[in-house]
């Protein structure tokens, strides 16, 4: 009981430490507003979530944010199914993993402005961030789940095959529980690059009633306040939806290691 009160607390710290440094930020940045004296420049925090407020009000804003999640959510789901299968395929077959291993190292050298305006001559603008999304995740799933298969113990496969084990059960109780925390690790790391570039692509293609598009107008039109608020809903759309999608993935590895 000790124990778990002890953690408890340190845990409330930890806490209190965070919304310190968040608010000794905030001071900083009110600060510098009004030494600025422009809000051109640097738009207060009180303006941004003053605007923030009249923004969420309006119904152009829930369908802008609607219409960019979707299609960054569409791109992250494509992308990660894309790299599991091809790091399961990779590792099944080193041919294969030799065939896109060239792929996979172009994507990662490669800055996501050259992509976005290559892939923009090939497809519409209202696509564009669900392949830009899907590009900056395949690599990073691909990379860290082909790095967990290649971890498994071969003892273990070799007793799975003696002994004749369905390859249900296998994937259950053997492949599961040592490749999802590579998975959670990169799901981890492509979320918020996906998000990243996915805004990113919608400010260069332009599509209609999406955050990039806001984003571009707020810079057009020097609405400094604009732009902070919608950066404020991009932040927070991303950090909800890492958060849910590792909630799901850390329950079902607490599920994998209950079955075991």
């Amino acid at each position: 009981m000790m124990i778990s009160t002890t953690s408890s607390n340190r845990e409330k710290n930890r806490t209190k430490i965070k919304l310190w440094a968040a608010a000794a930020w905030i001071v900083l940045w009110q600060a510098a507003s009004m030494w600025i004296g422009q809000e051109i420049l640097l738009v207060s925090p009180a303006a941004v979530i003053l605007r923030l407020f009249e923004l969420v009000q309006t119904a152009e804003f829930w369908q802008s944010a609607g219409a960019s999640f979707l299609r960054i959510f569409c791109g992250f789901l494509a992308g990660t199914a894309g790299g599991v299968l091809a790091a399961s395929g990779a590792a099944r077959f080193p041919r294969l993993g030799e065939f896109l291993e060239p792929f996979v190292q172009t994507i990662k050298a490669v800055p996501v402005a050259s992509f976005i305006i290559l892939v923009l001559i090939w497809i519409p603008s209202e696509n564009l961030s669900v392949v830009i999304a899907l590009l900056m995740v395949f690599p990073v799933i691909y990379t860290n789940v082909k790095n967990g298969i290649t971890s498994l113990d071969d003892q273990l496969r070799e007793m799975a095959e003696l002994f004749r084990i369905p390859v249900r059960l296998r994937v259950r109780y053997l492949y599961a529980p040592q490749i999802l925390p590579f998975f959670r690790a990169g799901c981890s790391l492509a979320l918020g690059l996906c998000w990243k570039s996915g805004v990113a692509a919608e400010v260069i293609g332009l599509p209609d009633h999406t955050i990039g598009e806001h984003l571009y107008q707020a810079k057009i039109y020097l609405n400094t306040a604009d732009l902070f608020a919608w950066t404020l809903v991009i932040v927070a759309i991303s950090v909800a939806f890492e958060k849910g999608f590792l909630f799901l993935v850390d329950a079902g590895m607490r599920r994998m290691q209950t079955m075991r």
